[in-house]
């Protein structure tokens, strides 16, 4: 994608709870812009991944924080196709799978992960300079400066619907599972998802993809850096 990537920085933050939209929106925006594009919360899967498989107990910050210091952690930046990687082998998939996704807001809530993959964060954007970043604390904490802060959500009941389609597995599940992920990480002490003051608040309940996509280049062009 290096050819494709255009001059002049331009920094997106998006934030939001799971099922908002922020993947396909990011990916899209910034394919769109001709941008590079970060899931902050694949790399946190990815050590949530890295964890399990070492079997050291998630509730040992200390062994916790050490796997994630150890590992080489290596992730894309292509909207088109990323791929993530753990010490050389690929977890695309298994990063997505139950047993990551039940543990990765124990993982993430580890100060020394967060402060390890915030710093690699900060490194990927400054590298990039135009790129559009996805998460829970990239307008707050990772990306202060960003060029335009977004905060994505949208209904209980919609994104446990998108979820489960993505997923394919039952509605009611699906929906009490963000629930417990939604209110372990809104409640952590170290970076909880919140919204960034200066964020502007997009609810994409009754939006498709194209439609929050057209709205936020009109805002990026409204700043000048579309």
């Amino acid at each position: 994608m290096e050819e494709n990537v255009r001059a002049g920085r331009c920094v997106v933050a998006v934030d939001g709870p799971s099922g908002s939209g922020k993947s396909t929106v990011s990916r899209r925006l910034a394919a769109g812009l001709g941008a590079r594009y970060l899931d902050t919360g694949a790399m946190y899967r990815a050590i949530t991944w890295a964890v399990l498989r070492s079997g050291v107990d998630l509730a040992d910050a200390a062994a916790v924080g050490k796997v994630a210091e150890e590992v080489e952690l290596r992730i894309g930046t292509d909207p088109q196709g990323y791929g993530v990687t753990v010490d050389g082998v690929t977890v695309d998939r298994e990063i997505r799978g139950p047993e990551v996704t039940g543990a990765v807001s124990a993982v993430a809530a580890v100060p020394a992960v967060r402060a390890l993959l915030v710093a690699r964060q900060r490194e990927l954007i400054t590298h990039a300079g135009r790129i559009v970043v996805e998460g829970r604390d990239i307008g707050a904490v990772v990306a202060p400066d960003a060029d335009l802060k977004v905060y994505l959500t949208a209904s209980e009941a919609a994104r446990a619907r998108r979820r489960s389609a993505e997923d394919a597995v039952d509605v009611a599940a699906t929906a009490a599972d963000l629930a417990r992920r939604d209110r372990l990480d809104s409640t952590r002490t170290v970076d909880p998802l919140r919204q960034s003051a200066d964020a502007v608040e997009l609810d994409t309940t009754e939006l498709g993809i194209d439609e929050v996509v057209d709205l936020l280049r009109g805002l990026l062009t409204e700043r000048g850096v579309a």
